[in-house]
């Protein structure tokens, strides 16, 4: 079983950076693909980031491209999301997944396990 725990959501102005971090249980943790998900208040979850298990390959939703990074720390069984740039529209609970296929993907159901969530709160 593996358990995900994310942290460092808050409220923050728009034009700031966030770092999320997100903590996984479980010795296999570095064979899994990790991604960054959100969901806005009444909209669909949709995907943000990717990263496989190795970090050799990286993906991001259009929406943050060019803005954001997610990186993975073995050591610390921690992989992270920074967001550079927010904007109001970027307010969502963030969630932390994890595949057992060690290749990442943009897919929801790619993902076996999902952590409970941070909220981000962009002011303007």
């Amino acid at each position: 079983q593996v358990q995900l725990v994310e942290s460092g959501g808050g409220l923050v102005q728009a034009g700031d950076s966030l770092t999320l971090s997100c903590g996984a249980s479980g010795s296999t943790w570095s064979a899994f693909a990790m991604a960054w998900f959100r969901r806005a208040p009444g909209k669909e979850r949709e995907f943000v980031a990717a990263i496989n298990y190795n970090g050799a390959s990286t993906f991001y939703a259009d929406f943050v491209k060019g803005r954001s990074f997610v990186s993975r720390d073995g050591s610390k069984n921690t992989i992270y999301l920074q967001i550079n740039s927010l904007k109001p529209e970027d307010t969502a609970t963030y969630y932390c997944a994890a595949s057992l296929n060690g290749r990442a993907t943009m897919r929801d159901d790619w993902y076996d396990y999902w952590g409970q969530g941070t909220q981000v709160t962009v002011s303007s």
